[in-house]
């Protein structure tokens, strides 16, 4: 009998963690086209995370520019509500790919990666708001 409850007790543990349910915070990479569809929905948060110059020359219609390079960036970010989904862009996915890394580590529950950021957004002939 020992043996048996020594045997099964990995056993035991490995499914119970197994099936507690964990959120997942994984920001999501996103093509142009996925985000284009992912835009529709009207309770998303558009964040284009270049800076205010860069925002000037071009942006997503509706996004709201919180410049990565600023000294308040990760006091801005740290404002916005975990819970509403988060889509991310800059110029080429390198600034907002780490503020998704920054969001999950601060409580995000869903965030998006525009992959290959608004350059890839104007390469699919997407429209550009000035």
């Amino acid at each position: 009998m020992k043996r048996f409850l020594i045997l099964s007790f990995p056993v035991f543990t490995v499914f119970f963690l197994g099936c507690q349910e964990t959120e997942k915070t994984e920001a999501v990479l996103l093509s142009a086209e996925e985000m284009k569809t992912m835009l529709e929905d009207k309770s998303l948060l558009l964040i284009d995370v270049r800076t205010p110059k860069e925002f000037a020359e071009g942006h997503i219609k509706n996004a709201i520019n919180i410049d990565f390079y600023s000294e308040t960036f990760k006091e801005d970010i740290k404002k916005l509500d975990p819970n509403v989904p988060v889509l991310l862009y800059c110029r080429s996915g390198g600034r907002s790919g780490k503020t998704a890394k920054m969001l999950q580590k601060t409580g995000f529950k869903k965030s998006f990666d525009l992959k290959g950021g608004i350059l890839k957004w104007k390469e699919q002939g997407f429209e550009i708001i000035k």
